[in-house]
């Protein structure tokens, strides 16, 4: 009991120091309060500056290994297809080259074989001289058919200008004037 009345005694001194103590610190409370807020802005500042850049930095490696990743495909897209091209070319030219050797093949063997075309050179030869030969002969045919035809012109001519004058061998025998012309006698009249 003596320590309660000890305590009970020292109430009143302790009830003091409280309110003094709190209002000192009241005073200084504003400002301890701001400077606690400021510590505590900072701080979750330093936090949020830390965070967003763990997600940049990580941002950052996601897309290096997104576009890496879309690089290699694009990269491998394009090997595909110029290995595809280069293929394709290499195809080509082994074709051109099959394609060559076998038309120079049947060129030679088909179309420009050395001894068929000498054959061939010496039957045309012969066949235009026998044409040559069938011509001349047809000409000559000709030209005597010709001459034939003009002599047998000639003949019914001359039997016809003998018809024509046949009165003047009957004059000349009763010893009538011929009347002079210009014209020869045609033939056996004169």
């Amino acid at each position: 009991m003596a320590t309660l009345a000890r305590l009970q005694g020292r109430s009143k001194f302790v009830a003091q120091q409280y309110y003094f103590r709190n209002s000192v610190v009241d005073i200084f409370r504003k400002k301890e309060n701001d400077a606690a807020v400021k510590i505590q802005s900072w701080f979750r500042g330093c936090q949020v500056r830390a965070y967003i850049r763990n997600l940049h930095r990580v941002t950052t490696i996601i897309q290096k290994w997104w576009r890496s990743y879309s690089g290699r495909q694009k990269y491998q897209l394009i090997v595909k297809f110029a290995s595809c091209a280069m293929k394709m070319n290499l195809y080509n030219a082994m074709a051109v080259r099959i394609q060559r050797r076998w038309r120079g093949y049947r060129i030679r063997k088909y179309c420009f074989n050395y001894f068929y075309l000498k054959e061939y050179l010496k039957a045309v030869s012969e066949t235009n001289d026998a044409i040559r030969e069938a011509l001349e002969e047809f000409a000559e045919m000709k030209e005597r058919e010709e001459k034939k035809a003009d002599l047998e012109r000639e003949e019914k001519k001359r039997d016809y200008q003998a018809r024509k004058m046949h009165y003047l061998l009957s004059t000349k025998q009763v010893g009538l004037p011929v009347p002079d012309s210009s014209r020869k006698p045609l033939g056996p009249l004169a």
